[in-house]
């Protein structure tokens, strides 16, 4: 259905509507950190390319573009999802309930250990 040096697409089994692709790179990564820096533009720019093909192709409304990492990940290997959408389709956002913070502290203390762990990883991960 589509594929090039890095990556492959093809329909999902169980597909949330006709058209849901699953794209896969070639070599097996497991999540999203897994993928090379190198490869993430690419890998990108063909998710975007079939996001817009699905939703011509389906004469969707829009598109969902998804990629668990491990939780909910039913085979351990990165792939994305790229779902055609239309209003009134029934799926509601995202699947799961959402839960507010406790409190505005606990959203700061949120905010500081994520830009804590980024700035180490870019640290560690270097130019």
């Amino acid at each position: 259905m589509f594929e090039d040096e890095i990556s492959a697409a093809f329909l999902d089994h169980r597909p949330l509507f006709p058209g849901h692709l699953l794209l896969i790179p070639k070599v097996h990564y497991e999540t999203l950190a897994d993928l090379p820096h190198a490869i993430v533009g690419p890998f990108f720019s063909n998710a975007q390319l079939l996001a817009k093909a699905v939703e011509t192709a389906m004469q969707a409304e829009g598109s969902f573009v998804a990629i668990n990492n491990r939780v909910s990940q039913s085979v351990p290997h990165l792939h994305v999802h790229i779902v055609p959408r239309r209003k009134k389709d029934g799926l509601k956002g995202f699947f799961w309930p959402r839960h507010k913070y406790a409190s505005d502290e606990e959203m700061e203390e949120v905010k500081r250990a994520i830009r804590a762990a980024v700035g180490s990883i870019q640290v560690h991960s270097g130019p």
